[in-house]
């Protein structure tokens, strides 16, 4: 069944709920995407495995998308091993009250996902019974996921986005760059400044210093040149003289001649 039939089928197995189907992805990824209700969340995901148009009998993932004033948006992808095909269920849930069925029952490779949904964006799925800390100490307060959550590391650290390329680290004249994640001065603490900002801080205690630059030898003046080591009279280009024995250091023996052998007296045959 192509995308477009299967938002048909499954806007016609929950009919009169209001359903919305569309199409994500494009070409050999392209996924039937059903918009449906909260209230009948469990129902549509129900559906999507009895029915046998549509059987998706493996749950493949369950997470959830920030949007904001708007809420947050549920997401369950669902797998049909016979037939070969997917649908993503979708449904928005109010960002005062974040609160959805649980699909365990149907799916219980679903618990560990709503485990993690629940941690990470604060959302409650009704009827799981055991939505205990997966990922996260259990003294951490908040949900890293949810977009107003401050990356307390990326305020503490310099940002390494706040340079361009080739940039020093000690020098500046660009503007500090607030980085992702952190919001505007006076919102939330003191954001320091990014080393390379000229310690110029934002937030109302300032920033933090940047870094001192690294001593560097001084450089020649224009036009001047090291003066260079005299080479050995008489030596060619890349080639360099023999020594010469010194007056008074006995006599040198002759080398061996190339190829030859020779004799246990040290001579040559």
């Amino acid at each position: 069944m192509t995308p477009e039939a299967l938002g048909a089928r499954l806007v016609a197995l929950l009919a009169p709920v209001e359903v919305t189907p569309s199409v994500s992805g494009g070409q050999r990824y392209a996924r039937a995407t059903v918009d449906v209700p909260p209230t009948s969340w469990l129902e549509a995901v129900r559906a999507t495995r009895d029915d046998a148009e549509l059987a998706c009998d493996f749950f493949d993932w369950l997470s959830a998308v920030d949007e904001l004033a708007e809420g947050f948006d549920v997401v369950a992808h669902l797998w049909s091993t016979r037939l070969r095909h997917g649908v993503l269920l979708r449904t928005r849930l109010p960002r005062g009250a974040p609160t959805v069925a649980s699909v365990v029952d149907i799916y219980p490779g679903a618990a560990w996902h709503e485990r993690e949904t629940h941690e990470m964006f604060g959302i409650g799925f009704a009827g799981h019974g055991e939505l205990r800390p997966l990922l996260l100490p259990p003294e951490f307060e908040g949900h890293p996921l949810r977009k107003e959550f401050v990356l307390a590391s990326r305020v503490a650290k310099p940002w390494p986005g706040a340079k361009e390329p080739g940039e020093s680290e000690a020098g500046g004249g660009r503007r500090p760059i607030r980085p992702p994640g952190v919001p505007a001065p006076g919102e939330w603490g003191t954001t320091p400044t990014p080393a390379g900002a000229g310690g110029v801080g934002e937030g109302p205690r300032g920033g933090t210093p940047a870094r001192p630059a690294g001593e560097r030898p001084a450089r020649p003046a224009p036009g001047a040149r090291p003066a260079r080591t005299p080479r050995p009279a008489g030596a060619a280009d890349g080639q360099v003289a023999p020594e010469r024995p010194t007056p008074g250091a006995g006599p040198v023996a002759d080398p061996p001649a190339r190829g030859g052998q020779t004799d246990d007296d040290g001579g040559t045959p």
